[in-house]
């Protein structure tokens, strides 16, 4: 029950925007069961948005995850990626749209074993 709300907790925080010159940017940290952590970063550049996702999780390096890039409720990308590394970890970045007013972008990745990941991002005007 205590790891639930914790859980809950965590996806209810919100993302901290931060400016780099022109651009706005904004970074969040991700839900993920069984040791397995998760960062995006959503910023904009030349008209369309960076998005960036990173997963790290050990006990399933080399092993295969699927990924699904989701912009305002709409598919975007789907993918695969393995983690490599002594830390396993695995970083994809891919360039979206950027549609008028905020922009939420999510990533979810599930790995082996049915363990699943997300991290969401809004990136205000």
């Amino acid at each position: 029950m205590l790891l639930g709300l914790v859980a809950t907790l965590a996806v209810m925080l919100p993302a901290v925007p931060a400016s780099h010159g022109r651009d706005s940017e904004v970074r969040a940290s991700g839900v993920c069961g069984g040791g397995a952590t998760t960062k995006i970063a959503v910023k904009r550049d030349d008209g369309a948005l960076e998005v960036e996702f990173e997963l790290e999780h050990s006990r399933t390096r080399g092993s295969a995850w699927r990924l699904v890039l989701v912009h305002e409720g709409r598919v975007e990308w789907r993918g695969r990626a393995r983690p490599r590394g002594p830390r396993g970890s695995f970083e994809i970045t891919r360039r979206v749209r950027d549609l008028p007013g905020a922009d939420r972008v999510m990533v979810r990745a599930t790995g082996p074993r049915g363990l699943s990941c997300s991290a969401s991002a809004t990136l205000r005007r």
